[in-house]
């Protein structure tokens, strides 16, 4: 009889009943978990889940339900004041009214820079002369015209008196050759006449022009308003010299102000103009709400944004020009969950999600967008209506594997 099949019967014998019956305190021997042994890799399932109770990983969860809220669009701006000009002189004086301060409150067409006339008032009187002497001159031109049209017609006349007796032989060639000779230079006379009402006609078109020059230097004098605001800038000092395109004041006007942003171009086609926007100022400067007015078409080429505006009521014009502004514009309402931003993970990927338990305890992974950042926690969307979300625990646990969950009272 041979002893080596004996042995190495029992020996596999021996091996079998640890592998099988003793598999913890093998594992244990060589180091190794028996719970973490069982557990698959993400995406996989498990080969047994049928655990027994005190081998689970204890994990807590909390059940959420989506709801819906609205999705806004938040952004960081700024606010800009709705129209701001600077009023410049159109030609050379000096100044001769008394100053306005920087931050007076100004009304459309009021005088903020009075210049000195000079001798443009002699200018358009002289002008008003010319445009006076050059309408003089065409009743008399028109006379002109009218009696070289007369001489025309009696010289036709007597060209047909003579051309009808030389062909009937009782004039002479000559008398013909001279009646034809008048009737040219009659003709000539019209012309000349014609020619002496349109200079005419010339002349006081010229002479309006120049009267209507004086008259636009005359009223460059005085340098107004174009809108109501407020004045940026001191106008320009009495006795100053204003030359073509000096500064005479900045104009700015509050009300309404802007709000402008730029939003991503991921976030761009999900406002849209008229949408509500609210902002929050900085500084204490306080809640705001407005109407997104303006949209840009165009991306800035170095941000790969879009210039968003809101129009903001600002009556008592508290708001300043420059302030910083945290902007939130409505949107489409979105179904979400609100959950604990603790709860947030990553997959072996990468991707953000959440570990949620299923009816069996099994963990599953949902990849989720996060939608807006409150103080209670983050609303995401991406989940089923009803989530039973991990909320401590879910970076012990991987998709696949068989928890024992604890729940947690939800608070939403």
């Amino acid at each position: 009889m041979r002893i080596f099949p004996i042995l190495a019967a029992a020996a596999l014998a021996a091996i079998m009943y640890m592998a099988i019956l003793e598999r913890p305190t093998l594992l244990g021997f060589f180091g190794i978990d028996s719970a973490e042994a069982a557990q698959p890799e993400d995406g996989e399932t498990p080969a047994k889940t049928d655990q027994p109770a005190e081998n689970l990983v204890k994990v807590v969860t909390q059940r959420l339900n989506a709801q819906n809220i609205d999705s806004a669009v938040v952004l960081r701006g700024q606010t800009a004041a709705a129209r701001q000009v600077d009023v410049r002189a159109e030609t050379s004086a000096v100044v001769i009214s008394e100053p306005l301060r920087k931050g007076a409150q100004i009304e459309e067409n009021q005088i903020m820079c009075q210049l000195d006339e000079g001798t443009r008032r002699a200018a358009l009187q002289q002008a008003r002369a010319q445009l006076a002497e050059a309408k003089s001159r065409v009743p008399e031109a028109q006379a002109r015209v009218e009696q070289a049209r007369a001489q025309l017609e009696e010289a036709e006349i007597n060209q047909n008196a003579s051309s009808r007796l030389n062909a009937d032989g009782f004039a002479s060639n000559s008398r013909l050759a001279s009646s034809d000779a008048a009737v040219a230079t009659a003709q000539a006379a019209v012309s000349s006449a014609q020619s002496g009402l349109t200079a005419a006609q010339s002349g006081i078109e010229a002479a309006q022009a120049a009267v209507a020059g004086a008259e636009a230097e005359l009223d460059r004098l005085v340098i107004k308003a174009p809108f109501s605001g407020l004045l940026e800038s001191d106008t320009a000092e009495l006795g100053s010299l204003l030359q073509p395109g000096a500064l005479c004041a900045t104009v700015i006007q509050l009300n309404p102000v802007k709000l402008v942003g730029f939003i991503p171009e991921t976030d761009v086609n999900r406002i849209q103009v008229g949408a509500m926007a609210s902002a929050r100022l900085a500084a204490g400067g306080g809640d705001v709400q407005g109407e997104v007015t303006f949209i840009s078409r165009s991306a800035d080429p170095q941000t790969r944004t879009f210039r968003v505006e809101i129009n903001v009521p600002n009556p008592d014009q508290k708001i300043r020009d420059g302030q910083t502004a945290e902007i939130l514009i409505a949107s489409d309402g979105a179904n979400a969950h609100l959950v604990p931003q603790s709860a947030l993970t990553l997959n072996d990927e990468g991707s953000l999600g959440l570990r949620v338990v299923d009816a069996d305890n099994i963990v599953e992974f949902y990849e989720v967008e996060l939608v807006r950042d409150t103080a209670k926690g983050v609303w995401v969307t991406g989940l089923p209506a009803e989530a039973n979300v991990i909320v401590v625990g879910q970076e012990y646990v991987i998709a696949g594997v068989k928890v024992a969950p604890t729940p947690r009272e939800a608070v939403q």
